[in-house]
């Protein structure tokens, strides 16, 4: 009798291990496109997935329906996950942030302050693990821009640790010389 060749089982890594993610559906749309035949319609669904230990990502994709167009997007944010810079739970200095009509403000916040933000901000801050944080949302209240603009704040935090924290009076100048 001739052994037959084993298949190769895949093991999971422990630096891949992903069971341990939240996720949330920031926004669910239902979308159609016009053909020859009529109107085809799909569901969008924009999720913010994370560990609430830094590790964070979000996806926007399409389905022919509402769990497939989630999953798909789930999936999406799991291979765009990042990570943030966490000092003694918030961050290590303010951050303003444009992503085409969406400004998003965060500002660390001393212990007890809890999350003041609002909208996907919210769900993007409460997924991260950061605890003490305050935010302003300024322009648009289109979620996915938010909670793109907040991803970009998150990925400048993580590339400049050190930066001296501006002073209320600043911020709203820089605000106003960008408009």
């Amino acid at each position: 009798m001739v052994d037959k060749p084993t298949k190769k089982r895949f093991t999971k890594r422990p630096d891949r291990e992903r069971d341990d993610f939240d996720q949330r559906i920031v926004d669910l749309a239902r979308v159609t496109r016009v053909m020859a035949g009529g109107k085809r319609m799909r569901f969008r669904a924009c999720v913010v997935i994370g560990d609430h230990r830094g590790n964070i990502g979000f996806g926007l994709a399409k389905g022919a329906d509402v769990t497939l167009a989630v999953a798909k997007a789930a999936a999406h944010a799991r291979k765009r996950l990042i990570k943030i810079n966490i000092i003694e739970g918030t961050i290590p200095h303010q951050v303003l942030v444009k992503y085409k009509a969406a400004k998003v403000l965060l500002r660390p916040a001393p212990g007890g302050t809890g999350i003041i933000a609002g909208g996907a901000v919210r769900m993007v801050l409460e997924l991260s693990g950061i605890n003490n944080i305050s935010s302003k949302i300024f322009g648009t209240n289109n979620k996915i821009n938010n909670v793109k603009a907040t991803f970009k704040a998150l990925e400048i935090l993580k590339n400049r640790p050190e930066h001296k924290t501006e002073t209320k009076k600043e911020v709203e100048k820089n605000i106003n010389n960008k408009e």
